[in-house]
């Protein structure tokens, strides 16, 4: 992993939560869906809910919440999971424990 790719993806996901929050002061225009399939996400690429919660710091009860469509992810999380389906391995680099 370079730190580079780490920085900007940190970037990224501080910019969609400040604007999640409401703070447009960065400049950029996002799109944060109002929902998004997290089953779709996870299944896409082969992972078991477990595996998918521990990779990408959910609480598995959460991710199944999420799933069955008992809870709904909040916009930061609709982000990042976002981010993990449209740069799934830029995010494992990220998180990749050295």
């Amino acid at each position: 992993m370079t730190k580079r790719a780490f920085d900007k993806i940190k970037a990224g996901l501080e910019d969609a939560i400040a604007y999640a929050a409401g703070d447009d002061s960065r400049g950029a225009i996002s799109y944060i869906p109002s929902s998004v399939d997290v089953r779709a996400i996870r299944k896409a690429h082969g992972l078991t809910q477990k595996d998918f919660a521990v990779r990408f710091g959910f609480t598995l009860s959460r991710l199944r919440d999420w799933e069955q469509g008992r809870s709904s992810p909040d916009s930061a999380s609709r982000a990042f999971l976002m981010v993990i389906a449209q740069e799934y391995d830029a995010v494992e680099r990220a998180l990749k424990v050295a």
